[in-house]
């Protein structure tokens, strides 16, 4: 059964629509900021499971530091403090009367962290120190959009300190491609990975490098960042060691995160026009059991079948709920592919006869019939052929809608009618980069390490193009 996507001009109200019935999120009650559901933070909690013990064997360990940072801490990288001062809260006021000194309502972790590792590294043998922190941040975005872009949100952040620029490099590196590994083996969401312009790194950082993602509306997502910082904060805040040959030496730094906008990658990568679609690696619920019946008779049998298999897929580590409501069952299949559910079992009088059960793909549609003695390797089964597949699926998406243009006209063609990436030469210079943007509302998602060899001349200004980044319009 071939998928059916919302079209590219319906996708903002269905993706807003389809998760909020599917109980992922409500609207909080300040302008911008959203309650995560139960349903929606079991796959934030998932992907914390999933992705910590990741984190940790690149050599972090968790730690967790206060929201509120003095505005003196922020203001020593003058860099960041500008990149970041439009969407800082500030505390004015606490207790009753005016601060001292306003407090900074954290945007990212760099500051404060970096005061306390000026306190920490006195020797070589205190590096590398990598810590990480699970936390929510607040940025004050003027256009929000659920999951995407929200002032508050939650998310990991990394933070390393190295002896040289090259141990930094590398840990940069490694976080890339554990983030890759992440999102395609678990989210089943290819991404390209590479580095991000002058004009687009991390305020404050050296050079910034990303993982970016296609949406089913043809436009890009930034979901996951890895920056290296040279030494622009190890400077201000006097982060130094005293190295092998005894000279005193500032540390190289790096910090890399993913957020919750991870969510919304996942909706906007596999969702239909009947609801969510989840891979069965992150999925709240692996599987549904839907029982079928008319008499009561019938029920008590059908019922009886449909905890024992509840138990076996429980027992077996699959995620799975058994829905008993008074709902006829076609509601219960419209509610449980609105959800996402990878797998649906379906159990009637006839299955508990014969000691059978239908198992239906949310993905397809697609249905067979298994014995209850290999419910459970065909359920796994299952899963595996879902994720593949689904992963397959949206490769092709992003093969289908990736474009190469040779100049600016070519550039606007594609963005008007088909949207997607645009791989298109580009000189190098900013302005002409920042023209672009203007112009047409892209910018470089980043330039892929894999990226062919620069030539022709660029799109905009025509001088001998020097990088063929990835352009569009993006969340």
């Amino acid at each position: 059964m071939k998928i059916e996507r919302p079209k590219q001009q319906e996708v903002s109200d269905w993706y807003i629509q389809t998760a909020k019935k599917a109980q992922l999120f409500d609207y909080g009650p300040a302008r911008g900021t959203i309650v995560i559901r139960p349903y929606g933070y079991a796959i934030w909690e998932l992907i914390q499971q999933i992705l910590d013990p990741m984190i940790k064997s690149l050599g972090c360990q968790n730690v967790y530091f206060p929201s509120l940072i003095p505005e003196s801490l922020l203001s020593k990288e003058k860099e960041h403090v500008e990149g970041f001062s439009p969407e800082c809260a500030v505390v004015t006021y606490a207790g009753g009367e005016k601060l001292e000194e306003p407090l900074i309502v954290r945007p990212t972790s760099e500051t404060i962290m970096y005061s306390l590792f000026a306190k920490w590294i006195t020797s070589w043998r205190d590096l590398p120190l990598r810590i990480n922190q699970w936390c929510n941040v607040v940025r004050w975005e003027l256009r929000p959009f659920p999951f995407l872009r929200t002032i508050e949100f939650l998310w990991h952040e990394a933070h390393t300190a190295h002896r040289t620029k090259e141990e930094s490099d590398q840990q940069v590196l490694e976080a890339l491609h554990m983030y890759k590994r992440f999102f395609e083996e678990t989210l089943a969401i290819p991404v390209v990975i590479g580095k991000k312009t002058e004009r687009e790194k991390f305020a404050g950082a050296l050079y910034s490098t990303s993982c970016e993602a296609l949406l089913i509306d043809g436009k890009g997502l930034q979901i996951a960042t890895a920056h290296n910082l040279g030494q622009n904060f190890s400077k201000p805040f006097n982060i130094t060691f005293q190295d092998v040959d005894g000279e005193r030496k500032y540390v190289w730094q790096t910090s890399w995160g993913v957020s919750t906008r991870v969510i919304g990658g996942l909706i906007l990568t596999h969702g239909d026009k009947k609801g969510l679609i989840f891979p069965p690696k992150i999925a709240p619920i692996q599987t549904i059991i839907i029982p079928i019946w008319k008499t009561n008779d019938e029920y008590k049998a059908v019922i009886e079948m449909c905890n024992q298999i509840l138990s076996q897929l429980k027992s077996s580590g699959i995620r799975a709920e058994l829905d008993i409501s008074d709902h006829t069952p076609g509601w219960k299949f419209n509610e449980w592919e609105l959800k996402g559910v990878p797998v649906r079992i379906e159990i009637g009088p006839k299955e508990v006869k014969e000691s059978k059960s239908i198992l239906a793909r949310r993905d397809s549609g697609e249905k067979r019939v298994v014995s209850s003695k290999e419910l459970i390797s065909k359920v796994k089964e299952l899963f595996a052929e879902i994720q593949k597949d689904l992963f397959q699926r949206a490769v092709d998406f992003v093969k289908a809608n990736t474009s190469e243009a040779k100049n600016f006209n070519e550039f606007v063609e594609i963005l008007e009618n088909k949207r997607g990436f645009i791989k298109a030469p580009w000189c190098g210079d900013s302005e002409c980069e920042r023209l672009i943007k203007e112009k047409t509302k892209a910018t470089t998602r980043c330039i892929p390490f894999d990226a062919d060899e620069a030539r022709g001349n660029c799109i905009y200004c025509g001088r001998p193009a020097k990088f063929i980044p990835i352009w569009a319009r993006a969340h």
